[in-house]
């Protein structure tokens, strides 16, 4: 069956895909590629040596789907304390799509990325504490993630706006041509450590930002809410 997602708008667009709701299913979201950006212009962005690896290497819905499988083998269902689940590829008119949990508020509306939480609410104590929830859950785990952006964390509220938890929903994942796995855990919890201080440090920068009253780019934001 083929998923028809070509006349609907995405709810929310990042680097490099789209993400809709699913057309049958309001609890889940489909991800795919945008429809601009392929993955020949992906690796043409990239410099030497990168530049070289297969188109697959790029693929970040396949790169996803591996990670969070072999993840959800070691660590179970605590897995998605934190990280969003993933139930595998379905067919769409604008590629293969990766079927996601779709993250949701209490009252059922599309949580916001921490980026836009931030932009709308400011950087509040339980906003605080729920980033330090995140990162201990990341460093216990040794979760493997390229840079953790404050577009690809959402922010899922209570029914009184609390906060309930902070969900990753994309950049997991090494960059490097070696399997973390194999990596002694000295070396995992160094580039771990390095992912979550560059991690506090953008919120920092962003919370200086809209202090500022400079608002954010659009990557990341919600649509439509």
């Amino acid at each position: 069956m083929t998923l028809y997602l070509k006349e609907l708008t995405p709810f929310a667009q990042g680097g490099n895909r789209q993400c809709f709701v699913h057309p049958d299913n309001p609890n889940r979201c489909i991800k795919v590629r945008r429809p601009d950006f392929t993955l020949e212009d992906c690796r043409r962005k990239k410099g030497f040596p990168k530049n070289l690896k297969p188109l697959s290497s790029f693929d970040d819905n396949l790169e996803e789907f591996k990670v969070i499988t072999n993840l959800h083998k070691m660590i179970g269902g605590d897995l998605f304390s934190h990280i969003y689940q993933c139930f595998g590829f379905v067919k769409t008119d604008l590629g293969a799509g990766l079927e996601t949990e779709l993250v949701l508020d209490d009252d059922g509306r599309i949580s916001l990325s921490l980026k836009q939480y931030i932009w709308e609410y400011g950087y509040s104590d339980a906003c605080k504490k729920a980033v330090a929830d995140l990162i201990g859950f990341w460093e216990h785990n040794l979760i493997p993630s390229r840079d953790i952006l404050t577009h690809n964390v959402l922010v899922q509220q209570g029914a009184h706006q609390d906060i309930k938890r902070l969900v990753v929903i994309d950049g997991l994942g090494s960059a490097s041509a070696i399997p973390f796995q194999i990596f002694p855990a000295f070396v995992k919890k160094r580039a771990v450590s390095n992912k979550v201080e560059r991690f506090k440090y953008r919120i920092d920068e962003f919370v200086a930002k809209c202090e500022s009253g400079k608002a954010p780019s659009k990557v990341g934001m919600l649509n439509y809410r």
